[in-house]
């Protein structure tokens, strides 16, 4: 794995970031309920972590940013998802990419990603019971025990907005940035070089080719 520890971005470097907040923000539109209806995994923050990696923190959360913005053009709880998403995926990306930034190699990255899934989920916790639930009965005028019901249907040991974050919330944003860190790991080797805007040999190759025909 390789990074750029420049603070400016080239014109390359710009046309990567925007193909990934693309991508990004299609993937956003590809979720599927775990649990409880309002928890949605989706795999949107992948392309954020891939340029986290393959060019430093201040690109992913650039590409973050975009994905959440756009997402405001479908949101469906007055932007405060995407505000959510926002503030756990940076929570991802920060300490994962500072700590890759500083020591770029596979087992930094791993350990950035396993430090930024304890980070995110952390502040899950923190947005679902100051920001995210409150807002959401409030927006819907639920009780906060409608939320509880929900989860008591998925895991009947919930029996407080406590017990939910803790057995719901959690897990949910355990597994999905486990799932992101085990697809970012096994795929950013391969895509390297098209992150970093390089030629590969195969590329070089076939282009010598045509040029000798």
């Amino acid at each position: 794995m390789k990074t750029q520890s420049r603070s400016s971005l080239t014109t390359k470097e710009i046309t990567v970031i925007a193909i990934l907040a693309a991508v990004a923000s299609i993937l956003f539109l590809l979720e599927f309920p775990i649990l409880v209806s309002f928890y949605k995994l989706d795999f949107s923050n992948l392309p954020v972590l891939l340029g986290t990696f393959a060019l430093g923190p201040l690109a992913g959360t650039m590409i973050l940013g975009i994905k959440s913005l756009i997402g405001l053009l479908h949101s469906s709880s007055q932007g405060i998802g995407e505000l959510a998403d926002f503030l756990i995926g940076l929570a991802m990306v920060l300490p994962a990419g500072y700590l890759y930034l500083r020591k770029p190699n596979r087992y930094r990255a791993l350990h950035g990603m396993i430090l930024g899934t304890v980070f995110a989920t952390a502040v899950a916790v923190l947005a679902n019971l100051y920001l995210l639930i409150p807002f959401f009965t409030a927006l819907y005028h639920m009780p906060i025990q409608a939320i509880v019901d929900m989860g008591a249907a998925a895991i009947p040991a919930v029996d407080s907005l406590e017990k939910f974050v803790l057995l719901i919330t959690v897990p949910f944003n355990l597994l999905k940035w486990i799932l992101i860190s085990v697809l970012c790991f096994l795929i950013y080797k391969p895509l390297s070089p098209m992150l970093h805007g390089q030629v590969t040999k195969r590329q070089r190759s076939g282009k010598n080719n045509a040029q000798k025909k």
